[in-house]
């Protein structure tokens, strides 16, 4: 949070399952498009905030899973939990607000009272959420009933119904939407209200974050009924909520374009690097561009020119130097030099590259220091390096020219080390 001094240019905030990860598409293409567009354009002055009803056991699952960025913002346990950065630090102002008229002994104790309702697993289970499974057919009867109850022995609770079959019990000052207006007003009290808020779902316990005051928002076009039951009843002829047409993080893409918060154009979607000029460049958008054009020269997707390796030749340094995890260091030139001997060697198998938390400091007029994490999956072995490079602006133009790298030292990340370290490039 402290790397954002104003105000953002824009902070998305979106549900996770079914929403910025789609588990029906094996290769993780969506999300990876999303991951390239973010680190690219928008990482250096936006906000990146994942708001979901997983606790943080199954959220730390979830990202051992799959290709997720790390998020400036965490919301979990339907908006229960709020973290910072990555090491998740949590808002203890967040949590006494959720304290009032609120006691999980007697939640528990009443809900035992309904044998309609099967309690979750217990890391489903957090200070100010309880949660159950319930047949959809009952849902309401039983909702209503224990509503009742609870407000009797004194509390003040909010049921939640998602996904036609979990029932959360929750404080009636938590959930996504109160989550997201705490932390709106947050940020505007610091005074870095972001310029543009975009909020994503695709079920029940979404709907909240579509009821605030000045939000877009974006229902993946995979929406569940119960979502879009909702918007039917509550925000039709809301022009800023849209249905997209395209599924999970696609769909999130869709509307950065709809609603002209952006570029919604992903590296991802760019054939060819060489050809392609851009109106606004930053390091970021250089350092997803060589590991993008790494991962299709490897998989024998990009093609095997000269023209290419020239391209890549002229964007180091002729003295550029690469220190390797192991220690071991070579010039950048002796690395793609070694890369050429590497074409197509993955071609069909599981190998995807990708970069997280790509933040540059300028330590000249024309010279950065870029650091991020470096990710890459082949077959199962995931692995990381925590990555360090120096960058230069080329010419006199400044960065509207390109960039020249001049260093790059990596380190592994602890618990991503490579087994195999005699074919790792970059």
């Amino acid at each position: 949070m402290d790397r954002i001094t104003k105000a953002a240019r824009l902070m998305i905030v979106s549900d996770l399952d079914h929403t910025m990860v789609d588990h029906h598409d094996p290769e993780n293409m969506s999300l990876l498009r999303f991951n390239a567009l973010w680190e690219s354009n928008y990482r250096h002055d936006s906000l990146l905030v994942f708001s979901t009803g997983r606790s943080p056991t199954l959220y730390k699952q979830l990202r051992k899973e799959k290709p997720m960025l790390t998020p400036d913002i965490t919301i979990m346990s339907v908006g229960t939990e709020i973290t910072y950065g990555s090491s998740m630090l949590p808002d203890d102002g967040w949590v006494k607000i959720l304290n009032q008229k609120w006691d999980r002994n007697v939640v528990i104790e009443e809900t035992s009272k309904f044998p309609e309702l099967t309690l979750q697993a217990e890391t489903e289970h957090r200070p100010h959420k309880v949660s159950f499974y319930v047949d959809k057919t009952k849902a309401q009867v039983v909702m209503k009933e224990l509503s009742s109850r609870l407000e009797k022995r004194g509390l003040d609770v909010k049921l939640i119904y998602s996904g036609g079959m979990d029932l959360d019990v929750l404080p009636q000052g938590a959930g996504k939407g109160q989550a997201l207006s705490y932390l709106l007003n947050k940020l505007k009290t610091e005074g870095t209200l972001p310029v543009n808020t975009l909020a994503c779902g695709d079920s029940g316990n979404d709907a909240e974050l579509f009821s605030i005051p000045d939000v877009y928002g974006v229902m993946v076009s995979n929406a569940q009924e119960e979502l879009l039951q909702w918007h039917a009843e509550n925000a039709k002829g809301n022009p800023n909520i849209i249905h997209a047409k395209e599924r999970c993080a696609a769909g999130i893409i869709e509307a950065i374009g709809h609603f002209n918060l952006g570029s919604n154009t992903s590296p991802r979607d760019v054939a060819d690097f060489v050809e392609c000029k851009l109106d606004h460049v930053n390091p970021g958008y250089e350092v997803v561009k060589f590991y993008l054009f790494y991962e299709r020269w490897r998989r024998g997707e990009a093609a095997n020119c000269e023209t290419y390796i020239a391209s890549l030749k002229a964007s180091c340094d002729p003295t550029a130097t690469f220190v390797f995890p192991t220690g071991v260091e070579k010039t950048l030139h002796e690395c793609i030099y070694a890369m050429k001997g590497c074409y197509g060697d993955q071609k069909g198998k599981q190998f995807r590259v990708w970069v997280d938390r790509v933040l540059s400091t300028p330590t000249g007029s024309n010279t950065w220091l870029v650091k991020f994490d470096k990710w890459e999956l082949s077959g199962d072995e995931r692995c990381c390096c925590v990555t360090t490079a120096k960058i230069n602006a080329k010419g006199s133009g400044g960065a509207s020219d390109g960039y020249t790298w001049v260093s790059v030292q990596q380190k592994w990340l602890e618990g991503y080390e490579k087994k195999d370290t005699s074919i790792w490039l970059f």
